[in-house]
């Protein structure tokens, strides 16, 4: 199927450019045939200037003066040998009025145009009228075709795929939505029953230690369902502590991590207020450490700044491990990307949406250097 798409598509497309080639040869082949053609009429308006200034007064000047006057559309500056402008046909004279220089700008872009047509009137001393010419509008029209054709191609072509990547814009974020809405109602059922198991140790003698244990992971799946409920829906954005909120991460995988790991906490003295959803920029900053306990293979270092501009609230996180390719910073906020052996490659794609699209933030990957470390830049309004 997908290959009889890319092929329907390939398809498409050169012929698409076989139209728009053929066009512009044809084009250019009438252009070339217009341009032989106006210059011959040129010639037999000379001509027919000339006879009509030497013809005898008993010739007939009919057939010449229609020709004469049949040229209406091609302009034409004429002068003396010295270029000095004698006058001009089918130019605007309006023009040439509120501008005294124009003949003289039209008659250096005629004689860029086409050679002139010399009409020799005497030989010694020599006189002899130059007749230069521009292009019709006829002319103007066939050559700009192609330009304006494929303009409106490229229009289309940019209106089409647009179209199409904001459809498959909308139908991705209802997928998402959809899944992390069931997934949230999936959970909630054996959430609500592992609460009441907890409770009925509470009453239990013995059993402190097991419920407080099982209290801690129950109360998390009641995050994580939280946090998934809350995607595809419009988030209730508070003013909260940035620096509260990632000290309460760090701490948490501060636990689950090794003694080889140093974390550090670069933090303004005073509080750093910004509009958030609690849960989801938790899952956020929960993602990003994460990730960089991952990079440094359980040894290293992960650093938070926190930074309180006048307008906006900077949180980076850097490791220093392995680093991220070149060629692979473009790709990791994309869907499926992970260069793990196990994982979906969801995190940060889901990062970068809960920042970008319910905070109407930055996410982004600041800096990083193979083998030295990464750093992830979260850019908050305030």
């Amino acid at each position: 199927m997908l290959r009889q798409l890319f092929n329907l598509r390939s398809a498409l497309a050169l012929i698409a450019v076989a139209i728009v080639t053929g066009t512009i040869f044809y084009s250019n082949f009438l252009s070339k045939k217009i341009e032989v053609e106006e210059r011959e009429k040129i010639n037999q308006w000379v001509e027919a200037n000339k006879f009509i200034a030497t013809a005898p007064q008993n010739v007939d000047i009919t057939f010449a003066s229609e020709i004469q006057q049949k040229n209406t559309d091609i302009p034409i500056i004429w002068t003396n040998e010295n270029d000095s402008i004698i006058d001009s046909r089918n130019i605007d004279t309006s023009l040439i009025k509120s501008n005294p220089d124009f003949l003289q700008q039209k008659l250096k872009e005629f004689k860029s145009a086409h050679p002139p047509i010399i009409l020799e009137l005497n030989k010694n001393p020599y006189v002899a009228d130059r007749y230069y010419y521009g292009d019709s509008k006829l002319l103007k029209q066939v050559r700009y075709y192609p330009i304006i054709q494929l303009l409106i191609v490229a229009l289309f072509i940019f209106i089409t795929f647009y179209a199409i990547s904001v459809r498959n814009k909308s139908t991705q974020n209802q997928v998402w939505a959809g899944m992390a809405k069931e997934t949230a109602h999936q959970l909630g059922t054996p959430i609500s029953s592992l609460q009441g198991w907890v409770e009925m140790l509470k009453e239990q003698e013995g059993n402190s230690t097991i419920s407080a244990e099982m209290e801690k992971d129950v109360n998390r799946l009641k995050l994580i369902s939280d946090r998934f409920g809350k995607i595809g829906s419009s988030p209730h954005l508070e003013e909260s502590d940035i620096i509260e909120q990632v000290e309460k991460m760090v701490a948490y995988i501060k636990r689950r991590s090794t003694q080889k790991v140093n974390f550090v906490l670069d933090r303004p003295e005073e509080k750093v207020f910004a509009q958030i959803s609690v849960p989801l920029f938790d899952w956020v900053i929960e993602n990003l450490l994460k990730n960089a306990l991952d990079a440094i293979n359980g040894q290293g270092t992960i650093t938070i700044r926190i930074k309180n501009l006048p307008s906006k609230v900077m949180v980076d996180v850097s490791d220093t491990g392995r680093g991220i390719s070149k060629q692979n910073i473009n790709k990791v906020f994309k869907p499926g990307f992970t260069t793990k052996k196990r994982g979906w490659g969801l995190g940060l794609s889901l990062a970068k949406r809960i920042i970008e699209q319910y905070h109407s933030g930055q996410l982004f990957v600041k800096s990083s250097e193979a083998g030295k470390g990464t750093t992830f830049r979260i850019v908050l309004n305030t």
